[in-house]
């Protein structure tokens, strides 16, 4: 039996497994990175109303912003107001954001037949879901 000799690398294959070398370091290292940094930390959900209530064709419109400061991306995050008006509540009123990761701020608007400015307005998040 007799060995057959294999021609050296050219300079084309050696810049080849370098290039390639190098990209599987860098993806390794990303992901060991992103792995021993992770918190682990829930969203942290707050919405509050914007000070400008906007009324047009007798309707009253209240924007609000909710923001997830918080680690984790939450889906399906539910808004809730509700409008008391002599201590009862008058009007309630729901929105649903799809998505909202970390850092991330929406707005959006309610909006009440009745003028909010007549009685005390309670906005929360009721609840989200873990993607």
């Amino acid at each position: 039996m007799t060995k057959t000799e294999q021609p050296p690398r050219s300079i084309a294959e050696w810049v080849t497994f370098s290039v390639a070398s190098l990209i599987l370091a860098i993806i390794v290292s990303l992901v060991g990175y992103t792995w021993l940094n992770e918190k682990n930390q829930p969203p942290i959900l707050s919405v509050t109303k914007k000070q400008t209530i906007r009324e047009m064709n007798g309707q009253f419109y209240v924007p609000f912003e909710v923001v997830n400061s918080g680690g984790d991306t939450a889906e399906s995050v539910q808004i809730m107001a509700e409008l008391l008006i002599d201590g009862k509540v008058t009007e309630t009123g729901e929105q649903q954001i799809d998505f909202l990761s970390n850092g991330e701020t929406e707005e959006g608007a309610f909006i009440f037949s009745q003028n909010p400015r007549q009685g005390q307005l309670n906005l929360r998040v009721s609840s989200y879901k873990l993607p």
